[in-house]
């Protein structure tokens, strides 16, 4: 059973139709990375699934709960991160999550000990006397994502969760993530850094002008039959592209010192006979195996070259 179900989702504001009959289901314990040009509606669809915004026509269920009929209810099930968030910079991170905490109507009894959770959770409890002021902004992240999933939502939405960052707090951001997800939360993550969404994502969600291009899991791109496979040479060969290309089910040939990349079609099994094949023949294969695409590849391939609408 679908965790989130949209249908026919459509949102417009003054002369502008900013999603466009989008419907997608997506299943509990996944990380969706949310991929799209600037002006393609994926803020607008996070805060219609955040019930802060309502859409012309098409309904939202979270957890078999309606977002138009319910949204009070739906909050309850979301944790939401926008792309820009406020603190309060003169609570310290300890009385910031407690705010939240009694905003969120935990017991009264459990708030200490909620706070001080959340707090190991997001790695901020040798913290919890500073003010949210005094923070850098990696640890003010994290401070904001501890008071979206203080209440512990089974959804989390994240707007460009990265953005500002440096190395080492995208970094910190990436393991938080992961943790998030092992936990079994389901997570949707807007952002612009699509090779930091492919370290926890398990499926990509392509909107385009408002249109949903592609929902898929990221998995599946590595099962298709035609994939590209790289041969590792101990030395130069001189004469391997030209053999390979008599092959009928390589293409897309290029050599490029010790090693070949090119587009193989078949199964790991026929990849295994190709390798055994090469080594036979005397070629110099030290390995053979499948080039992956990341995350930002499979998406400038299908989307990259296409013009924005004006």
């Amino acid at each position: 059973m679908s965790l989130i179900e949209v249908r026919d989702l459509t949102f417009e504001y003054p002369g502008k139709r900013a999603l466009d009959r989008v419907s997608f289901a997506i299943e509990p314990g996944t990380v969706t990375a949310l991929v799209g040009p600037n002006g393609a509606g994926k803020t607008t669809l996070m805060n219609c699934l955040a019930a802060l915004a309502r859409p012309v026509s098409g309904y939202i269920r979270l957890h078999n709960v309606s977002v138009l009929d319910n949204p009070r209810e739906c909050h309850r099930l979301i944790g939401f991160l926008p792309d820009f968030y406020g603190l309060y910079d003169d609570l310290t991170v300890g009385q910031c999550l407690q705010y939240i905490a009694l905003a969120q109507n935990i017991p009264y009894e459990k708030v200490t000990s909620t706070v001080q959770l959340t707090a190991r959770r997001v790695h901020l409890s040798d913290r919890l006397n500073d003010k949210a002021g005094s923070l850098s902004r990696g640890l003010r992240q994290r401070l904001a994502i501890g008071q979206a999933i203080i209440h512990e939502p089974k959804i989390i939405l994240l707007d460009e969760p990265a953005s500002g960052l440096d190395p080492k707090a995208r970094h910190q951001l990436s393991e938080l993530l992961l943790e998030l997800r092992d936990e079994g939360k389901t997570l949707i993550v807007s952002s612009h850094i699509l090779s930091e969404l492919e370290n926890y994502s398990t499926h990509m969600m392509v909107i385009h002008d408002g249109k949903m291009e592609e929902h898929t899991a990221i998995k599946d791109q590595k099962v298709q039959n035609v994939r590209p496979l790289v041969a590792t040479l101990a030395r130069p060969a001189e004469g391997l592209a030209e053999a390979l290309s008599r092959e009928e089910r390589i293409t897309q040939i290029e050599a490029n010192g010790t090693s070949i990349e090119f587009m193989f079609e078949g199964t790991s099994e026929a990849q295994h006979q190709l390798l055994k094949q090469l080594m036979d023949r005397g070629w110099p294969v030290c390995a053979l195996a499948v080039r992956e695409k990341n995350l930002q590849e499979t998406y400038l391939e299908k989307f990259g070259a296409r013009p924005h609408a004006s």
